[in-house]
This record gives C-alpha cells, sequence and structure tokens, in this order.
C-alpha cells in the first residue's frame, strides 16, 4: 500500500508544471496567488501535526469518466476517518481550480497513516519543512527536490517509507 503510494506521489511530482519568467512575474500586494505556486505546510489533524502539499501537475487522473486533460492542482492531506483511522488523500482537480477544501471523496492513497513529513530542498540543498513559492521567504523558487517520508501501521507495527523526487522542472530564485 505504501509503496504503492509513493509510487503515485513521485508520478505526480515528476510531472510537476510550473510558470516560469517571463510568465512568471513576482506578485504584487493585491495580486491573486499564481495558480501554478507550490505550497507545502503543515495542519493539525486529531491533535498531531501532518504535512500537506499543494502543486500543478501534468498527471491529472480523470476519475469521472472524462477524458479530458490538462494541467492539475493537486493537493495531498491527512484526514482522519468517522474510526479516528488516517488517511492520506489526493485532491485533483483541473483548471479552474476550485478552492481547497477536504472532501470525503478524494480518492484515499493510503490508510492507517501515522506520520507524514516533506523535506523541501532548494539549488543550493538547503532543507526545509515548509514551501511557497509565491512568496519572498522562498525567492519565488520552487524547490529542487522534495522528500516524503511516510509512517504507516498500527498499535503494535508501524513501518516507515522514504523517498526523495528530484523536480525535472523548478524555478530558480528570482531577485
Amino acid at each position: 500500500m505504501a509503496k504503492n503510494c509513493l509510487h503515485r506521489m513521485s508520478l505526480d511530482l515528476d510531472a510537476l508544471y510550473v510558470t516560469q519568467p517571463p510568465f512568471y512575474k513576482k506578485p504584487e500586494f493585491d495580486d491573486p496567488p499564481d495558480a501554478y505556486r507550490l505550497v507545502g505546510s503543515n495542519a493539525d489533524v486529531g491533535g498531531t501535526g501532518f504535512a500537506s502539499l499543494r502543486f500543478t501537475s501534468k498527471a491529472h487522473i480523470p476519475l469521472d469518466n472524462s477524458s479530458r486533460g490538462g494541467i492539475a492542482e493537486i493537493v495531498y492531506y491527512v484526514q482522519a476517518k468517522t474510526d479516528d483511522q488516517l488517511v492520506l488523500r489526493r485532491a485533483d482537480h483541473l483548471f479552474p481550480y476550485p478552492p481547497f477544501e477536504e472532501k470525503g471523496d478524494d480518492p484515499v492513497l493510503c490508510q492507517y497513516v501515522k506520520s507524514l513529513a516533506f523535506k523541501y530542498y532548494d539549488a543550493e540543498g538547503e532543507e526545509s519543512e515548509a514551501w511557497n513559492s509565491d512568496t519572498e521567504d522562498y525567492d519565488h523558487a520552487t524547490p529542487t527536490a522534495i522528500g516524503i517520508q511516510l509512517e504507516i501501521g498500527n498499535e503494535s507495527e508501524l513501518y516507515t517509507f522514504e523517498t526523495t523526487v528530484r523536480l525535472a522542472v523548478h524555478r530558480k530564485k528570482m531577485e
């Protein structure tokens, strides 16, 4: 289960889409966020901190019997089910991207999740636990690689799986 989950995440990240200069311009004060931004953050789920990741990718998976393709907004997030089990979900929407909200009908990538963490690596190899390619904090750059650590199991057994995906496409720092 976890191996397939990490494989799907790797495929999605291998097909990452980011806006490059000159089409990407630093946002002004009241500009809307870049539709093709990459945002990694941490959120509290059931009293435990979990990572989430939002990005755009050419790896859209149509689930509604549609053959429509394009650049999808993909969001990975951990959600508690009614039985207190934690699952990793994958939201996938084509443009225009709706405001993200957790849904019970987004496909489950992995069950029995105990932890999910992402590490973002910049062009110099420096590591960060969060990222936002649309802000000055990260010089409007995208990471060059993303590490994924997923821990699954039950009370008696825990298994940790890790991989790092070198991004084929990334945006360099903007001065």
